[in-house]
């Protein structure tokens, strides 16, 4: 007979985090200083230089993100958007995301990730109807294999989460791919999908970019763990941080996660440090809670700056290949503004559309009361 003390003894003894490869690195990953020169051979441990054909897509990719931030920043403040969060700063996570994944993966963006949505190749207008105040989500998720941009923070982790699951239930190779803000991950929404990825051995990738503020908030006012990276540990997920301003770094560590995750590895988090350059959205002043110098100083780490340096250090990029990318940007964001200039066709009918398969009878007395009281 065994004792009520012997069911509670587990059968076997957990491995220490570091044993079990839990534990995320002492540093962030990098292979760039801030200048875009080598960092020292030890600062990207067991990854790889991803190859130059990636570095350049990623270049051309992260030029043209960036002027589309500017332009959809431009088209706020002449009214044609609702709101707009810029991630200028944030390209090499916008970016490594996307070229992480397959096209049979799935991206699960937040508002401030409409830039991942244009490198992923969805319709600029598509992406940004939402923040005209227009219809629903603007593209098709399931065509795009990417979520609705989710406004509520964390809510979209569990989503992907599931879907993982399923998709692995079903003996898919897909991987679900996140991008949280770290505001995020003090959400409960956060920390459940981490718990469950985990115990279900879900295929997922948990990106926190790490910017330094939610809204006005910053970090040491969210958490007191040794990174957010770490908060992977206590559910079992594997972790690792990374310079969110190094192109080659974050390419390096998400194509890792991803292809740990779609063999079988189950989640990762990654922490990439960057920083948000511009407020936090158009009717955020962000003088009020931190210093121009501040700013000024990780515009020096500028991603794109560093990857520029890095490749033409190599002669792996030109000066005609920066110009050829910059008339590339120039020309998408032009196209961008003549396709946003003309006020958004709303049918307020809209508001009923696609709210359910089948509209509930509550939902057809309202339709029909807003289409007696616009006979009217």
């Amino acid at each position: 007979m065994t004792t009520q003390a012997e069911h509670r003894m587990p059968a076997t003894t957990a491995a220490a985090p570091a044993e079990a490869g839990l534990l995320p690195s002492a540093e962030p990953v990098r292979f760039l200083d801030d200048d875009g020169g080598p960092a020292p051979d030890d600062a990207h441990g067991r990854f790889e230089r991803p190859p130059t054909e990636l570095l350049r897509r990623a270049y051309d990719a992260m030029v043209l993100g960036r002027r589309f931030d500017a332009q959809a920043t431009a088209l706020t403040k002449q009214g044609r958007l609702a709101v707009y969060p810029s991630s200028r700063g944030q390209e090499a996570g916008e970016i490594g995301a996307v070229l992480a994944l397959r096209e049979t993966d799935w991206l699960f963006p937040t508002y401030r990730d409409t830039m991942s949505l244009i490198g992923r190749g969805i319709d600029p207008v598509e992406a940004l109807t939402l923040l005209r105040g227009s219809w629903h989500c603007g593209y098709d998720p399931v065509a795009t294999r990417t979520a609705p941009q989710c406004t509520p923070l964390a809510t979209h982790a569990p989503h992907a989460v599931g879907l993982a699951y399923a998709a692995r239930r079903r003996g898919e190779d897909t991987v679900a791919l996140v991008l949280i803000g770290d505001g995020g991950t003090s959400e409960g929404d956060f920390h459940e999908a981490l718990n469950f990825a985990a115990v279900f051995h879900a295929p997922v990738v948990f990106l926190v970019q790490n910017n330094g503020y939610a809204i006005s908030v910053p970090l040491s006012r969210q958490t007191a763990a040794p990174s957010l990276a770490h908060k992977g540990v206590g559910y079992g997920v594997r972790s690792e941080r990374v310079d969110g301003n190094d192109p080659l770094a974050v390419l390096a560590v998400l194509t890792d996660a991803v292809e740990s995750a779609r063999a079988g590895g189950g989640p990762v988090l990654v922490e990439a440090h960057t920083y948000r350059v511009e407020p936090h959205t158009n009717a955020d002043d962000d003088g009020r809670y931190r210093d121009h110098d501040e700013v000024e100083a990780w515009k020096r780490r500028d991603p794109i700056t560093r990857l520029e340096a890095h490749l033409r250090s190599r002669g792996e990029l030109t000066d005609d290949d920066v110009s050829a990318a910059r008339e590339a940007a120039e020309t998408f964001a032009a196209d961008v503004r003549a396709r946003l200039s003309d006020e958004p066709a709303g049918d307020p009918a809209d508001l009923f559309a696609h709210v359910y398969a089948e509209p509930t009878p509550q939902l057809r007395e309202q339709a029909t009361w807003l289409a007696e009281e616009l006979a009217r």
